[in-house]
């Protein structure tokens, strides 16, 4: 019987000693039955080690997260289309030797989004700026969603979380964090809202899967918000990596 070739998968970020995809890949592998099948964590420092990564034979593709998804676009030989117009990667694949950059956030949140919001809203609060803010960003404005982002250090056309105010969480009734405020083990941090002036009609969605519920979503359920985490969408993102990488 022939042995089945090594496929090998992996998560390139810092700080991901916590990461969902290992486990979640391991177990899909098992059940599957795919024993040739191996996934692990990068946990770089800096992204000069990335290429090393590169050399084994054996890798067929690599998710990236927090804080890469940006910085590692010089790296890569060609982007998607999607990937191309928000500027962040978080899907690698290898097609005729050249490493192509791709990005499933867009596909999970847009499936996670769907699931949670019952009724057609029309305007949107962006909490941060980083990779999976654009990835976002580009979802909401293909659905017809305006959007507003808020960051600590604003650039044109972007919002201080300081002038949050009460007209404008009216306006904007859908928050999503995209920041890692929040995030296992720092479970004490969120986002600086006016969280005294959220109410009933805002929906408030973070992308952090653990803990399940975040501080964020607390303040949110305190005051009669509609909230929900990030797992849905991870999951919805991780098989559309799979489907490239399969």
């Amino acid at each position: 019987m022939e042995k089945k070739k090594i496929r090998k998968l992996g998560l390139v970020g810092r700080g991901i000693k916590y990461s969902f995809s290992k486990k979640y890949f391991e177990k899909k592998f098992k059940n599957l039955n795919y024993n040739n099948f191996f996934y692990k964590n990068y946990d770089l420092k800096n992204l000069s080690e990335f290429k090393s990564i590169l050399n084994d034979n054996d890798l067929i593709g690599l998710n990236v997260t927090i804080p890469y998804k940006e910085k590692i676009v010089p790296y890569i030989d060609k982007l998607t289309t999607n990937a191309e117009k928000i500027g962040a990667v978080n899907t690698i694949y290898f097609e005729n030797k050249k490493i192509i950059g791709d990005n499933t956030d867009i596909i999970g949140f847009e499936i996670a989004l769907k699931s949670f919001m019952k009724k057609k809203i029309y305007n949107a609060m962006i909490l941060g700026t980083g990779g999976a803010s654009k990835a976002i960003n580009f979802v909401l404005k293909n659905n017809d969603i305006n959007t507003l982002i808020v960051s600590r250090k604003p650039k044109k056309g972007q919002i201080h979380y300081k002038e949050i105010n009460k007209e404008l969480l009216l306006r904007y009734p859908l928050i999503i964090n995209c920041t890692p405020l929040g995030t296992a083990p720092r479970v004490n941090e969120l986002p600086p809202l006016p969280y005294e002036l959220i109410n009933s009609d805002n929906y408030l969605f973070d992308l952090i899967y653990n803990p399940k519920i975040t501080l964020f979503m607390k303040k949110g359920l305190n005051k009669g918000a509609k909230v929900t985490n990030g797992l849905k969408m991870l999951i919805a993102q991780a098989e559309a990596s799979w489907k490239l990488w399969e």
